[in-house]
Order: C-alpha cells, then sequence, then structure tokens
C-alpha cells in the first residue's frame, strides 16, 4: 500500500506552514506507533506532524524511511484508509481517552 496517493499529497500543506490538521494516518499493525502527517515536502519525503509511539509528540519524520520500517511480524507501515482529515485538538482529546 503506497503511504501517499496523489490525492492525499495534494491535500497536505508545504512544512512550516503551521497547520492545525491530520491529514494522514500512518501506523504499524505490530508494533505501537503511529504518525499522524500534518504538513509534507514531496521533494525529501520529509514530514512534520504528531507521532504516537514510546511518548506522544510533535516532531518531523521522513516518509522514505517510514516506508522502509517493519515491525516485530515483518510487517510494513500502513495507511488508514478510513481515516478523516481531523485537528490536533480533536486528535489529542482522542488519544488521551
Amino acid at each position: 500500500m503506497k503511504l501517499l496517493t496523489k490525492a492525499l499529497e495534494k491535500k497536505l500543506p508545504p512544512l512550516r506552514s503551521a497547520t492545525d490538521k491530520a491529514f494522514v494516518k500512518w501506523f504499524t499493525p505490530d508494533a505501537n506507533f503511529t504518525w499522524y502527517v500534518m504538513e509534507y515536502d514531496p521533494e525529501t519525503g520529509d514530514c512534520y506532524g504528531l507521532v504516537e509511539g514510546l511518548e506522544t509528540e510533535f516532531g518531523y519524520f521522513n516518509m522514505h524511511e517510514i516506508e522502509k520500517i517493519r515491525g516485530k511480524f515483518g510487517l510494513p507501515v500502513e495507511r488508514d484508509r478510513w481515516f478523516e482529515t481531523t485537528s490536533t485538538q480533536e486528535l489529542i482529546q482522542e488519544l488521551r481517552k
């Protein structure tokens, strides 16, 4: 599965645009990591967003590096096809539950 489709790529604001919405959700089905993409640079694959793993924090990550990640059973990172654009405030509230 592609982590980003052309349609999703067009929706993502450029890096440093100070958006307050998550547009894409990636997750490891066999490890407890989730990335919520808020901004994206198509030339470098760099992203900014919320990462839920050992800690929950905002930061930068690279799509090309995430494509190489495999969980403990060897499964690749997947895109949540049913994820809808969500404000970061709503997302954080949901994660706290």
